[in-house]
């Protein structure tokens, strides 16, 4: 039996998976915001409160927004900015007295689909998160993927690839920069490039819908959308290719996607044809908090 923790913005969810990967219990509390030291407190009491379900001490594995900083052990670039600056990782293998794994939730996401979800079986899964952020993980032979940096990955802070006139400089990112792919692909970056373009405010949901009513502008959007999302992953084909890129997040949730994505990818992929499959997520929102559990192999 073994534990899984998805330490998200406004809800802290742990589950108990059995070696098969069944999900025997599963538990949601709200994240305390912007307060450390209740974070920390909430996790722990989440893990007792599954371990008493199971009735033993069990494995944990912690996806969490951001990553550790290998040079000093502090959590850097989280969206949940209390975590940042903080020795999460250590501060609570202190207070449950236990080892414990932690991994970027975009890591557990592509880790749980390589292992039993959409990519399962394949060499090579690039796993993105577009929803209202980006993020990504590789998994090579059932093995994440990371590095003296720790942000293996991190393909939405690199700048949107082959810029279209009109695409530059592009919008202000958190991190500092313009025109990063994050930007662009995010929910939010969708939203923005209708409003921009049309003066209607729309969600993903919403354009998608509209597109298939025959809605020109919504449908002008998404096509958009595809181009840019088709760039972007030809400059992750061109570095790692990989069998199967799986996608999570609300973005996900669009079909035309899986189509119009791949029918442009290779007008940027450096190959004579691309085999590399796109697919969704075969868990759904539940990829993060099983690959969490997954840590621990």
């Amino acid at each position: 039996m073994r534990i899984g923790i998805d330490l998200g913005g406004s809800k802290i969810e742990g589950i108990l998976l059995d070696r098969d990967g069944n999900v025997r219990a599963r538990e949601r509390v709200p994240t305390p915001q912007g307060d450390y030291r209740a974070t920390l407190l909430a996790v722990h009491g989440l893990v007792l409160q599954l371990e008493q379900l199971a009735g033993k001490q069990c494995s944990v594995g912690i996806g969490m927004p951001g990553t550790q900083s290998r040079a000093t052990g502090l959590v850097k670039n989280s969206n949940s900015v209390c975590l940042n600056g903080q020795p999460l990782h250590a501060d609570l293998e202190q207070q449950m007295q236990r080892s414990l794994r932690f991994a970027n939730d975009a890591d557990c996401f592509a880790l749980s689909e390589a292992t039993d979800g959409a990519a399962a079986g394949v060499r090579s899964v690039f796993g993105v998160i577009v929803g209202t952020g980006t993020g990504a993980g590789v998994v090579v032979d059932g093995k994440l993927l990371s590095g003296p940096n720790g942000i293996a990955g991190e393909w939405g802070h690199n700048p949107l690839p082959w810029p279209q006139p009109g695409e530059l400089p592009g919008a202000q990112c958190y991190c500092g920069k313009s025109g990063c792919i994050e930007t662009w692909l995010s929910g939010p970056g969708l939203a923005r490039d209708h409003l921009e373009t049309s003066g209607e405010h729309a969600d993903a949901v919403t354009l998608a819908a509209a597109a298939k009513h025959g809605k020109q502008d919504a449908s002008e959007t998404l096509e958009r959308y595809a181009d840019r999302m088709a760039r972007a992953l030809a400059g992750v084909i061109n570095i790692i290719d990989p069998d199967v890129i799986v996608l999570g997040g609300g973005m996900s949730n669009v079909e035309f996607l899986y189509q119009a994505v791949p029918q442009r990818w290779g007008d940027y992929v450096f190959s004579d044809r691309v085999d590399t499959r796109l697919l969704p997520a075969g868990h759904g929102d539940s990829s993060g908090v099983r690959g969490a559990a997954w840590l621990w192999g």
